[in-house]
């Protein structure tokens, strides 16, 4: 099978011709495998699509046109009204998102106490220091000035979570910017239940060249050069 180890970007599928030369085209909205519910997407078209596969597919079909430039994954499930962010829930958010990103962390580390897996040792040794301050805040919702107050009482703890989180998602390639498809597996996931979090990554791109370097991403989160 010429198709078998050839690679093909998501949207493309292998197409072998009549001398077995293997060529990536685009995927046939129309033969995606069927999903489930709970697998539908939505496009920043505002339309519901029944798996990244539809949506990948649609976008190559489109490709070289603006709505193909502009169509992208928005958020996981059907699209459904999000509502608009306000300056002071901009403002909030790195609080929440310093907090959820320090919990994930504990989390991974306790369940590497029986088996490991999510952590590599170097991480452990690091996130073990945060796990063991006795003053950590036990996850769950907090008042925001209760988060404030801890973030400026120990700082030092979420450093290391706000850079982890960068370097899980700089991945394709490995080069200190995080590109709008590298954001999108955090994005997408999180966007029906905070409905800031489109708005904030707008505005960590100081620059504007739509790609967010660790600089921009750390200031964003408050942590010094």
């Amino acid at each position: 099978d010429p198709c078998r180890n050839f690679h093909c970007k998501r949207g493309k599928v292998c197409h072998a011709d009549e001398e077995g030369k293997p060529s990536c085209i685009c995927q046939d909205p129309a033969a995606c495998p069927s999903t489930k519910g709970y697998e539908h997407v939505c496009g920043t078209d505002n339309k519901t699509y029944d798996g990244t596969c539809q949506l990948f597919g649609t976008k190559c079909q489109l490709e070289g046109t603006k709505r193909g430039r502009q169509l992208h994954l928005d958020y996981m499930g059907s699209c459904k009204h999000i509502p608009h962010c306000t300056n002071y829930e901009v403002d909030q958010f790195p609080l929440r998102m310093r907090d959820w990103l320090k919990n994930i962390l504990m989390q991974y580390y306790e369940h590497d106490l029986d088996t490991s897996g999510f952590l590599t040792k170097r991480q452990r040794i690091k996130v073990k220091k945060i796990y063991q301050n006795d003053k950590r805040l036990v996850a769950g919702d907090h008042a925001v000035e209760l988060l404030l107050h801890d973030f400026e009482k120990n700082y030092h703890m979420y450093v290391y979570p706000v850079h982890w989180q960068f370097h899980q998602l700089d991945q394709h390639p490995v080069d200190r910017l995080l590109t709008h498809s590298e954001l999108a597996p955090l994005r997408a996931s999180l966007v029906p239940m905070e409905h800031c979090i489109t708005r904030f990554f707008q505005e960590c791109d100081g620059d504007e060249d739509k790609l967010i370097a660790l600089k921009e991403w750390c200031h964003c989160f408050g942590i010094k050069e």
